[in-house]
């Protein structure tokens, strides 16, 4: 069985928690800051909201049940479909989508993996 590892995402005054392999979880929290530091200079009208990645842990117990665990390539995904939707014309948004892509292919490389085993 994999080894897995929780992010922790907050938006405004939601928590939600995005489990990855320990060998990817690292990938996710540096794209999750780089697109942080680059969301600000992208003037389209559609820029979707972007939790911030505040912690990661090895173990999670969640208490609250309205609270939930997302996979990390269901994540991955949606982050994929919203900033490729973006309508920029001022900014290269193509380097921000292909590192998504990037560790995209590696998530699905890495579940197709998993599931022969």
């Amino acid at each position: 069985m994999a080894h897995m590892r929780f992010i922790i995402m907050k938006n405004e005054q939601d928590i939600s928690f995005v489990e990855m392999p320990q060998s990817h979880a690292y990938q996710l929290s540096a794209l999750n800051l780089r697109l942080h530091k680059e969301i600000d200079k992208l003037t389209a009208s559609n820029v979707p909201a972007l939790p911030l990645a505040i912690a990661e842990c090895d173990e999670l117990e969640l208490h609250d049940p309205s609270l939930a665990v997302h996979s990390g390539l269901d994540y991955i995904n949606s982050l994929e479909r919203d900033f490729s939707s973006i309508q920029e014309k001022s900014y290269p948004l193509i380097s921000l989508l292909t590192e998504i892509r990037a560790l995209q292919a590696q998530l699905e490389q890495w579940y197709e993996e998993e599931a022969e085993v």
